[in-house]
C-alpha cells in the first residue's frame, strides 16, 4: 500500500478531484521514463516462448501480435479506440492483432488525471496552470495510479500509445535493416509486414525476435495526422460484431472448471453488519452446498447461480440499523441543515464584491434539488475468485486494478502482491465498477472455500440495494440583475461527498474538500463581475460515489437552470445572452455553432419550447439545445442538438454514439429516476422502479464534434450534465413552468 498511501497524501491535496484531463508527451523518452520510473515493463514477466515486448503495450509472439488496452472497457470502446492508436503507428490492420487488458502495474499510470487534479479551470492555459499540471503529472508518474474514469481514456493515451506503436515499428525496421543490409530509410511497413525495396515482405512475427535483440529505437515521433489510415476516420468498433453476435465473453460469462456458485444477501443498511440469521430453510433447498457468514451478510454456495439466489432469499436475517436516516425525509432534512459554517467544504471561487452587488438591482433566488440515483449497468456485479495457501486469483471487470488487489487482500489478510487480478469486459459501469463490494465479498467467500473457484453473481435486486448511489444535493442560489445584465451570482451547494467517499472505501481517506462538488459549480465561464461558488458537505447520510459525470451531474443542472432564470429575469434571449457573456473564445465558438446547428431564432410559440445549457466537465465543454412540445398527454421531447469540443475526434462513429448515449442517459435520469430510502434500505430494486428513457421517448439527437480545444479531451461523461438543465429550460419555454427538482416526473407528465 506504500504507493497508494503516498497518493492519498498529496494527489488529492493538489486540487479538485476525480479523473480527467489532457496530456502531451513530447517524445518516446518521456513515455519510457514514465514507465521506467513507475515500474518496469510488466509484459516482460510471463512472456511465452520466443515472445518479445518492446514496451508495456506491444507483445509479439511467433503466431500473433497482442496489443494491450491499459484502460478497462466498460462500454466506452476502449477495446477499439485505444489499440487503434498503436495499430495506426505499427501499420496493423483490424484483424491482425489480439487485444488484452493490462494487469495491475504502475507502468500504466493515468496521465490524463493531471488536468483534473491541478487546481485550475480547464480553460486556464496560463503558465501557472501548466506548471501545476506538470507537477501533478510528475506526481502521478511516481505514484503510478492506474484507473479508468473521468473520461480520461483518450486524453491519457492519445499520444503515448501512438509513440509506443512508432517505437515498435521503427525497431522492427532496424532489425530488418540489420538482417538485409538495406538502409532503414529505404524500408517501409504495411499491414503487419516490413517491406524491403525489392518488395520482399517480412512479417513482424518472423522478425520480432531479432528486433528484441537490438536496442529499441527511441528517437521517434508519431506520424503526421495527414497520413493516418485509422485514427480520425469512421470505423466499426473492433468489439461490436462479437457483442452483437453474443460471442464476446463479459465477466459474468466466464467459467472455470470445478467452480461453485455464490449469491449473497447483505444488510440493506449499507455498510452495517449482520446481527443474526436462520439458514435452516436454505440448507434444505436443491443444489445448496454451504451457507457462509461474511462481514455484512450471508452467502449461499450452490451448484448454479439460480439455486444460490433462490436459497439466499430464503434466509431470515436480522440486521444492524443504518448509520443514516432510515426514511428519505430525514435525508433531505440533513441537507437542508447543512448550509452552515461547520459544514463548509470550500469557497472555490470568488470574484468582485458579491454581497454588495446582491443588494443592487433585482434579486433572483431559487432552490434546486437532485436525489440519489443508481448506476444500474446491465451486467450486475459479479466475479470469480479462488483462494489457495499462496494467495488469491480474481477475475472481475473493474476500473481500478491496484485497488482490487488491495481490497481483496485486506479482506482476507493477504498482501496485495499475493492477489493476481484478471480484468474482464464489463457490461456497463457508469461509476459502479469503481466500487468494491463484490470484490470484498468474493474474497471473504472464497477464503472460506479454499481451493474451490467461486463465481459470485449479485441478483439484480441485490445490485440495486447495495449500489452506492450518486450524491444527493440541494443548491441555494442568489443573483442580481441590473440594467438588463447579470451583475452577481452567489452559488451555494450542499451535498454528500462522492469522491471522498470512494477514496475512503479505497483505503485512501482524505480530509480535503471534495473537488467533485465544485464540478459544474465553480467552472462557470460567463463574464459575471461578482461571482462566488461555495460547497457544503453534509454528514451522516447514505454513502455516495462517482456516477457518470459525478459532481457536474447535479451541479450542472443547478447552475445552468439558475443562469437561465437570471437571463429570463433580465429579459434576454437564453442563447444570445450565453454567447454574449461567454468569456472563453473557443467556448463562445461552441455556443455559436450550437445556435447555428439548431437554427436558434428565439421563442417558438404554439406549445413548443427550446432550452439551452452549457457545462464544462472533465475539461470538455458541451452545449445542448432541447426542443419540446407540450401535448395533451404531457411533454414530448422532439429533438436535441449537441456541440462538444474535444480537441481531436479519434473515432467519429464512437464519438457520436458516446454523445447520444450521454444525452439519453442524462434526460432519462432527469425525467424518471431516483433512489429513496425506507426502513434503512433502497426502495427501488429493479428497472421498473428506476426507469431510464424508453425507446419511443428518445428524440432525434444531432451531434457535432469541434476540434478547437488545444488539448485532447474525453467525451464519455461530459454530454450528461447539460441534458437536464436544457430540458428544464425547454419545459419553461413551452409551458412557463420552472422545474427545480429531479426527477421531473414528480411535477409534470411526459409522453
Amino acid at each position: 500500500m506504500g504507493k497508494i498511501e503516498r497518493l492519498s497524501r498529496r494527489s488529492f491535496l493538489i486540487g479538485s478531484a476525480a479523473i480527467a484531463g489532457g496530456i502531451a508527451f513530447g517524445s518516446y523518452s518521456d513515455v519510457a521514463q514514465a514507465a521506467e520510473s513507475a515500474g518496469s515493463n510488466p509484459l516482460t514477466a510471463g512472456l511465452g516462448p520466443n515472445s518479445v515486448t518492446f514496451n508495456p503495450w506491444v507483445e509479439i509472439s511467433p503466431d500473433k501480435i497482442t496489443l494491450i488496452a491499459q484502460h478497462a472497457d466498460i462500454g466506452q470502446g476502449v477495446g477499439s479506440s485505444q489499440v487503434i492508436l498503436i495499430a495506426e503507428e505499427m501499420d496493423l490492420d483490424p484483424g491482425q492483432f489480439e487485444i488484452r487488458f493490462a494487469g495491475p502495474s504502475p507502468a500504466y499510470f493515468n496521465t490524463g488525471f493531471k488536468d483534473e487534479f491541478a487546481p485550475f479551470l480547464a480553460a486556464d492555459q496560463s503558465a501557472a496552470a501548466e506548471e501545476a499540471r506538470a507537477a501533478t503529472l510528475e506526481y502521478l508518474r511516481k505514484t503510478g495510479l492506474q484507473m479508468t474514469g473521468g473520461s480520461s481514456t483518450i486524453p491519457d493515451t492519445y499520444e503515448k500509445l501512438r509513440v509506443a506503436g512508432a517505437v515498435a515499428r521503427e525497431t522492427l525496421k532496424a532489425a530488418a535493416a540489420k538482417r538485409s543490409g538495406v538502409a532503414v530509410a529505404d524500408i517501409r511497413t504495411r499491414s503487419g509486414d516490413v517491406i524491403l525495396p525489392d518488395g520482399t515482405k517480412i512479417p513482424y512475427v518472423q522478425l520480432a525476435a531479432e528486433a528484441a535483440a537490438i536496442p529499441p529505437v527511441l528517437d521517434v515521433k508519431p506520424r503526421d495526422p495527414s497520413t493516418w489510415r485509422l485514427v480520425g476516420k469512421p470505423m466499426m468498433r473492433l468489439d461490436i460484431k462479437s457483442k452483437v453476435m453474443g460471442e464476446l465473453k463479459f465477466g459474468i460469462d466466464q467459467k472455470i472448471d470445478g467452480m461453485l456458485y455464490a449469491s449473497v444477501k447483505l444488510n440493506p443498511a449499507k455498510g452495517q453488519p449482520l446481527k443474526s440469521y436462520d439458514a435452516s430453510k436454505a440448507l434444505k433447498m436443491p443444489g445448496v452446498k454451504k451457507v457462509v457468514e461474511i462481514k455484512n451478510g450471508v452467502a449461499v454456495i450452490a451448484t448454479n447461480s439460480w439455486y444460490a439466489m433462490k436459497a439466499v432469499a430464503a434466509i431470515d436475517c436480522k440486521w444492524a440499523p443504518p448509520a443514516y436516516p432510515a426514511e428519505q425525509a430525514g435525508h433531505w432534512k440533513v441537507l437542508e441543515n447543512s448550509f452552515k459554517p461547520e459544514f463548509l467544504g470550500k469557497e472555490w471561487r470568488k470574484i468582485g464584491d458579491v454581497d454588495t452587488a446582491l443588494k443592487t438591482g433585482k434579486l433572483v433566488q431559487a432552490e434546486y434539488r437532485a436525489p440519489y440515483v443508481a448506476h444500474q449497468p446491465l451486467e450486475p456485479l459479479n466475479g470469480i475468485g479462488i483462494v489457495t495457501d499462496k494467495g488469491m486469483e480474481i477475475w472481475v471487470g473493474h476500473q481500478s486494478p491496484q485497488f482490487v488487489q488491495h481490497i481483496a487482500a485486506t479482506a482476507i489478510g493477504l498482501k496485495p502482491e499475493q492477489v493476481i487480478f484478471h480484468n474482464q469486459w464489463s457490461g456497463g459501469s457508469f461509476g459502479h465498477r469503481l466500487e468494491y463490494e463484490n470484490v470484498r465479498v468474493l474474497a471473504e467467500i472464497a477464503n472460506q472455500m479454499k481451493g474451490t473457484p467461486i463465481k459470485l453473481v449479485f441478483s439484480r435486486e441485490e445490485d440495486f440495494i447495495q449500489d452506492i448511489p450518486r450524491q444527493i444535493a440541494i443548491a441555494r442560489h442568489r443573483g442580481s440583475i441590473d440594467k438588463g445584465k447579470i451583475v452577481a451570482a452567489d452559488l451555494k451547494l450542499a451535498s454528500t461527498a462522492p469522491l471522498n467517499g470512494l477514496l475512503e472505501r479505497s483505503g485512501t481517506p482524505t480530509k480535503d474538500p471534495d473537488g467533485q462538488l465544485a464540478a459544474g459549480h465553480w467552472n462557470v465561464y460567463y463574464d459575471i463581475p461578482n461571482f462566488r461558488a461555495t460547497t457544503y458537505e453534509a454528514r451522516g447520510l447514505s454513502p455516495s460515489t462517482t456516477w457518470r459525470s459525478v459532481g457536474a451531474s447535479t451541479a450542472g443542472f443547478f447552475t445552468e437552470s439558475f443562469i437561465d432564470e437570471m437571463i429570463h429575469a433580465a429579459g434576454l434571449d437564453p442563447m444570445k445572452a450565453r454567447i454574449d457573456m461567454c468569456a472563453v473564445p473557443t467556448y463562445r465558438k461552441l455556443l455559436e455553432t450550437l445556435a447555428q446547428m439548431s437554427d436558434w431564432k428565439g421563442p417558438l410559440g404554439n406549445g413548443k419550447g427550446r432550452g439551452v445549457a452549457f457545462v464544462e466537465s472533465f475539461g470538455t465543454p458541451v452545449a445542448e439545445v432541447v426542443e419540446v412540445t407540450a401535448t395533451d398527454r404531457g411533454i414530448r421531447i422532439d429533438k436535441v442538438w449537441v456541440a462538444a469540443d474535444v480537441g481531436k475526434v479519434v473515432d467519429p462513429v464512437n464519438f457520436e454514439n458516446q454523445v447520444q448515449g450521454g444525452v439519453i442517459w442524462g434526460l432519462g435520469h432527469a425525467i424518471n429516476c431516483q433512489i429513496t430510502y425506507a426502513k434503512g434500505g433502497a426502495q427501488q430494486t429493479n428497472y421498473h422502479h428506476h426507469e431510464a428513457m424508453r425507446l419511443y421517448q428518445c428524440p432525434v439527437i444531432e451531434v457535432r464534434g469541434l476540434e478547437n480545444d488545444p488539448k485532447v479531451r474525453g467525451v464519455g461523461e461530459p454530454p450528461v450534465p447539460p441534458a437536464a438543465p436544457a430540458l428544464a429550460n425547454a419545459i419553461f419555454a413551452a409551458t412557463g413552468k420552472r422545474i427545480r427538482e429531479m426527477p421531473f416526473n414528480k411535477f409534470i407528465d411526459f409522453v
